[in-house]
């Protein structure tokens, strides 16, 4: 075979050519003078019956009339012409009929006739049409391939695409230049594939295969190629069929579409804006361009929204220049500042709110910048270039770049409210908690406090060291369920009330009984508020909860001048106790109670001796219990540190955290380690006194004395003079029974006078004509604090002042 160009004709043979058709030879009258077999078959006149007939008498439309004019095929204005003519038996036949002519004497043999049925006439020329159209008109490129996979013919569609008629003898990956098969599984090389396909007879479809053509070597095309073995009657192979079909235009979109499916499962997995630039360069490098750049501007790194119309002038920072490093991970230079001048693609864009293409600016052949923007305002902008990819940006790729940022710009400002709201609430939590634990006699303290490791970076746990009466000490830890704004809000407002609520000097009982009321009704009062403006419509998700419910707690009391410990606890766990003397570690027996909130039972307080040195550790459940942690084992191991206890308690701390978190928290963990110490006898001085009002002059010698026998100065003498005679003629006057007095020296000079009566004294301003009343507004005045708190047998008022240097 010789390679030949389809569109310059073939002899495509059908029922009418005069080796298959019914022939007949006519005079130049139109008698028959000549009738071959094929006629005969056909009509069913044997030769003698039909030579000498005019042949008009055989035609039904014009009998007797009928003049043939038409040529046979390949004659002049060659066309058909249909007949009727009548069989012999009687039957009506519908042909098809030509003549070509044979001599222009007018005598002897003048045309031939050429008859074929009309049905089968017109069915071989539809397929002829069809194979015309396909070698002519088809948009599907078709060639042909000898066994050795050689071209032997192209159809018109080919021509067109490749642009030259010179492809005989070449082999399948000659026919364009940088050929590579996309599709998976196939061999390397079209030869290859198509060599398969002529030793199996396995037909191959819709393999995709990109390369250059020749009449558009600078640009890569895509084409879906089939074949299938051509083979003779007998089954040999004749070589094979391939069929083409130039795909770029849908291959390029179908490859945008998945670009956009990948970014949508990529990118944004995390609230780092680092990280979600970092995520888009994975998505869009290299496959839709050659490197990345993402500017932010200044105030979205802080959490701030910028003003709309602003961001052209708003200082922006480079937090992302790409792409990404061979292995795959994030190598980001530092965030730094970057001045784009007011004519740079980036200010351009930032300034008009939409992309801005540039192209042609030294080695880079394109660029694209595309605004960050949400809500109306611009984020930052993202600038795609190509210096090595062969086709400069188009139309097509700035709705893609556009879509690409848009999924990203929702993932940085999602960030950006994360860190909005992450400084608030680490504001918030900061503020609420301690910054600086009270020195105090009674305690060594040391604490640590660890967020969980979550998006919100920030929790509801707390602790607090509170000083009290007496020099003694309230200890609280708590937490608060969930993370965030809220739990931390929550935290503030639990912790306020337990400092109120410790300093009216409150059982640990009864304190954490008040806060349980405390917090239900508050539950109550949000309930009915949601319920009245909802109208009986679901809110949010957790929108109608009150964080406080369900939150745990616990509440110490530790009195350094008697050595004990009252506790009470909600919903919290066990503190541990290290024994001075023995290193042995134990768990008080406090009975638990249920978290705020709940109801059910009632709290109970337990008390404890609580020896010098002792070591307490308060923590919340954080610390010893997660997902895939044994809590058992993890109190064991906090046992096995505290038994050190002699080490300093900062180091303690350190050696727990790295003990038990060592990486990433699950949850919110508070840890409040308390050494205790006891005043020394000759710090505490105490008598009972008789229910007289000569006392008062007794109680007065004992108090003076003994500040003198501290050595302390004599205006405080006299200070603790008045306020022992005010405290104990209210005793004698307003209760009944014995009456104590106690002096203690610590920080301050503490006066205690304690009775039988339940009804606490309140500070008035007596009248100028009054003769009493004034006692506790001198007490008030003359000292720096006083307070009343309440005991099993009565009550004690204590009043306090500070000793100078």
């Amino acid at each position: 075979m010789s390679a030949v160009y389809a569109a310059e004709g073939a002899d495509f043979r059908g029922p009418l050519d005069v080796t298959k058709a019914a022939t007949a030879v006519l005079d130049a009258d139109g008698t028959v003078v000549g009738w071959g077999p094929a006629a005969h078959a056909l009509l069913g006149y044997p030769p003698h019956e039909a030579v000498g007939r005019p042949i008009g008498t055989l035609v039904v439309d014009r009998p007797g009339e009928y003049h043939l004019s038409t040529p046979l095929p390949g004659a002049a204005q060659a066309r058909r012409q249909v007949l009727h003519m009548r069989h012999r038996d009687g039957h009506i036949l519908r042909v098809t009929a030509a003549t070509l002519p044979l001599s222009h004497a007018g005598t002897g043999p003048a045309k031939l006739l050429a008859v074929a049925d009309a049905d089968e006439t017109e069915r071989w020329e539809a397929l002829q049409s069809m194979l015309r159209g396909l070698a002519t008109q088809s948009p599907v490129g078709l060639a042909i391939y000898d066994t050795d996979l050689r071209v032997v013919w192209t159809n018109h569609a080919l021509y067109r695409e490749m642009g030259t008629f010179q492809y005989a003898g070449l082999g399948p990956d000659e026919m364009v230049s940088d050929g590579e098969i996309l599709s998976d599984g196939y061999p390397a090389t079209l030869e290859e594939a198509m060599r398969r396909v002529v030793d199996t007879g396995e037909p191959v479809i819709e393999l995709h295969y990109s390369g250059r053509p020749p009449n558009d070597p600078e640009h890569d095309h895509v084409w879906s190629c089939s074949y299938y073995r051509l083979q003779d009657a007998d089954g040999r192979a004749l070589g094979v069929c391939e069929e083409t079909v130039d795909i770029t235009a849908r291959y390029l979109a179908q490859q945008r579409l998945d670009l956009l499916v990948r970014a949508g499962g990529r990118v944004g997995t995390s609230l780092d804006m680092t990280r979600t630039a970092q995520e888009l360069s994975a998505v869009a490098v290299p496959q839709f361009a050659d490197g990345i750049t993402v500017d932010l501007i200044d105030v979205v790194l802080e959490g701030d929204q910028p003003v709309p119309g602003t961001a052209a002038a708003r200082r922006v920072v480079r937090v992302w220049e790409g792409p990404v490093t061979g292995d795959g991970d994030a190598h980001p230079a530092r965030r730094r500042p970057v001045d784009h001048p007011a004519d740079s693609l980036q200010a351009r864009c930032l300034a008009v709110g939409r992309p801005v293409l540039d192209t042609g600016e030294g080695s880079v052949h394109s660029r694209l910048a595309v605004p960050l923007r949400t809500e109306g305002a611009a984020l930052g902008v993202v600038t795609f270039r190509r210096d090595r990819h062969p086709d400069p940006f188009e139309s097509g790729d700035l709705m893609v770049a556009d879509e690409l940022v848009a999924r990203a710009a929702v993932s940085i400002d999602n960030a950006r409210r994360f860190t909005r709201e992450h400084a608030a609430a680490l504001t918030l939590q900061r503020s609420l908690l301690p910054r600086h634990l009270p020195r105090l006699t009674g305690v060594d303290v040391a604490h640590r406090y660890l967020p969980a490791d979550s998006r919100a970076g920030v929790g509801g746990d707390w602790y607090d060291v509170i000083a009290l009466s007496g020099t003694r000490v309230g200890l609280v830890v708590g937490d608060v369920v969930g993370h965030g704004m809220r739990a931390a809000a929550t935290m503030g407002r639990l912790r306020t009330s337990v400092r109120a609520f410790a300093r009216l000097d409150l059982p640990p009982d009864e304190l954490l009984t008040r806060l349980d009321e405390l917090v239900t009704q508050d539950a109550h009062e949000q309930s009915a508020v949601h319920t009245a403006a909802g109208t009986g419509t679901q809110t949010g998700a957790g929108e109608g909860d009150d964080p406080a419910l369900g939150v745990t707690c616990l509440y110490a009391v530790y009195d350094p001048v008697a050595g004990r410990c009252s506790m009470a606890r909600a919903g919290s766990p066990l503190p541990s106790v290290v024994d001075p003397a023995t290193g042995a570690v134990s768990h008080p027996d406090v009975p638990a109670g249920p978290p705020l909130g709940l109801g059910g039972l009632p709290f109970e307080s337990a008390e404890f001796d609580l020896p010098e040195g002792s070591l307490m550790a308060l923590f919340t459940d954080g610390l010893v219990q997660g997902r895939d942690r044994d809590r058992d084992a993890e109190l064991a191991a906090l046992h096995t540190v505290l038994a050190d206890h002699r080490t300093p308690l900062d180091d303690l701390c350190d050696r727990i955290v790295a003990t038990l978190l060592p990486g990433p928290v699950e949850d919110d963990a508070a840890l409040l380690l308390v050494r205790t110490r006891t005043l020394d006898s000759h710090e505490v001085a105490a008598w009972d006194l008789a229910d007289d009002p000569e006392a008062v002059g007794r109680a007065r010698a004992l108090a003076t004395g003994q500040v003198d026998a501290w050595g302390l100065d004599g205006e405080l003498s006299f200070t603790t003079e008045l306020v022992v005679s005010e405290l104990v003629t209210n005793a004698i006057r307003y209760a009944s029974g014995p009456i104590q007095l106690r002096l203690i020296r610590d920080r301050t000079l503490i006066c205690e006078v304690s009775d039988s009566g339940h009804t606490s004294p309140h500070l008035r301003r007596a009248g100028s004509d009054d003769e009493g009343g004034r006692g506790l507004f001198l007490i008030a005045q003359m000292t720096q604090q006083w307070g009343t708190r309440y005991t099993p047998t009565g009550k004690t008022i204590w009043a306090e002042q500070p000793i100078p240097p």
